[in-house]
């Protein structure tokens, strides 16, 4: 569904990732973890045609992404970004019909189903008390959510999710990674930026990005294992517990 080869992406005199073959097929869930400043976001950009990479080609179901218009692109990748600079007038519910932009019929026309797909999205993220509410009023949290509904608004083949867990409760959490991990058995893909190695542990394939132009990709048992997450990260692990129940901790 996507396929990345020979990317490298830089940041200044940086070169945060060099040589890498990324690959998700239709149904893979892949987390993609590093430290800060490793190039997650710089390689979700690069995937969602935001910004070229330094080097390499990017590919959506066959196609360079730059053989996309944009309306064409949207309709099959969604993407999440981890910030949002402008902030939105209307209300919430005003603010989740965007994301039906792609199928409108022409430029300022809107599309049959898209109050169905809206109501859809706003119910299934918890937020029909606040769909006439301004998104200006929103929490941090709820405006997180919205930001979600957008993008299930959308309904997207391919979803590029950049820390959809920041500023959710640990319930909003869990639901927003079983609502991508729903998506992708139903036949999407999706490719998610976690810090959270618990949830991380749940998808299908992980790709590790060591900021130094090193980068290493696999099962996701086989790519959280404690020793290759300290080099990952430069801190002690620990594992607790055990069996189906064990899961990786700092050290403090």
């Amino acid at each position: 569904m996507l396929a990345a080869t020979g990317i490298e992406l830089r940041a200044g005199s940086r070169t945060l990732c060099r040589d890498l073959d990324f690959r998700v097929k239709a149904g893979e869930l892949w987390a993609v973890l590093g430290c800060n400043g490793s190039g997650k976001t710089t390689l979700l950009h690069a995937l969602a045609g935001l910004a070229p990479p330094t080097a390499g080609q990017i590919r959506c179901e066959g196609r360079a992404l730059a053989d996309y218009a944009r309306r064409d692109l949207a309709r099959g990748i969604g993407v999440l970004l981890q910030r949002e600079d402008q902030d939105y007038w209307g209300a919430l519910a005003d603010y989740v019909r965007l994301g039906r932009y792609p199928h409108a019929r022409s430029r300022f026309g809107g599309t049959p189903d898209a109050d169905p797909a809206v109501a859809r999205a706003i119910a299934e993220c918890d937020l029909a008390p606040q769909a006439l509410q301004s998104y200006a009023t929103l929490s941090g949290g709820e405006r997180q959510r919205a930001r979600l509904a957008q993008l299930w608004a959308q309904d997207a083949r391919m979803l590029l999710l950049d820390e959809p867990l920041q500023h959710l409760d640990l319930r909003h959490q869990q639901q927003t990674m079983r609502q991508i991990r729903a998506a992708t058995r139903a036949g999407r893909a999706a490719v998610v930026v976690l810090h959270d190695l618990a949830f991380a542990a749940h998808c299908d394939r992980v790709l590790l990005l060591y900021g130094d132009g090193g980068h290493a990709q696999g099962a996701a048992a086989d790519m959280l294992e404690p020793k290759r997450l300290e080099s990952l990260f430069g801190c002690r692990l620990a594992v607790c517990g055990s069996g189906a129940t064990a899961h990786v901790m700092p050290v403090i």
